[in-house]
């Protein structure tokens, strides 16, 4: 093999890590400027929204049956494991929409459908100056395919929503999940365990 051939394979490498590294954050700040715009058409092409309905149910099934658990009323941990996924596939089925998720991205808030009662969107807030101020996003790679986009509240650093972009395809990439922050009683001190010291 010529140097020539050596310089193409290694530039050829060279671009493909760039295009891999490049591709999802560039798709990450599509959909976050997507929802800060309330671009409907813009949150469609970055979102799988079956796949994250999919996500969200399970997400919301898990922490439904850990309430269930922690409960002593046992008719209604009976009910519950009953009704309950049919209620939350239902609910989310319906919450889900790109303005749901555009105010979700906005206020860094986790996706809140009303299991009591009929689902809405969340109304659109009041723009305010000090939004982007108020949530910080950073990115990283969990995996091969599943990129993630962390949104971080600036009263609230504690509890961050992780958003999980995987690949479609060779270089797309799509919202697909997400991992919902640990309610207050789920976390360390709420259950009289001393948090983990700082690093």
């Amino acid at each position: 093999m010529t140097r020539g051939t050596l310089w193409l394979v290694f530039g050829g490498a060279v671009a493909a890590a760039v295009v891999y590294v490049a591709a999802p954050v560039l798709a990450a700040r599509e959909l976050v400027a997507a929802a800060e715009a309330g671009d409907a058409a813009g949150l469609e092409r970055r979102v799988d929204f079956p796949a994250f309905r999919e996500s969200l149910k399970d997400e919301l099934n898990a922490r439904l049956m850990r309430e269930m658990r922690d409960s002593d009323d046992r008719a209604g941990r009976a009910l519950a494991m009953l009704f309950g996924p049919a209620l939350v596939s239902g609910v989310v089925d319906a919450f889900v929409t790109p303005e749901a998720i555009a105010v979700m991205v906005r206020e860094g808030e986790p996706p809140a459908p009303d299991l009591d009662g009929a689902a809405a969107a969340p109304a659109t807030p009041e723009p305010d100056a000090a939004a982007d101020d108020r949530v910080r996003q950073s990115y990283g790679f969990r995996d091969l395919n599943t990129f993630t986009v962390t949104l971080t509240r600036q009263d609230r650093p504690e509890t961050p929503v992780v958003l999980l972009m995987q690949r479609r395809g060779l270089i797309d990439w799509k919202l697909a999940g997400i991992d919902l922050p640990e309610t207050p009683d789920e976390t360390p001190a709420a259950a009289g365990q001393a948090p983990p010291a700082a690093s």
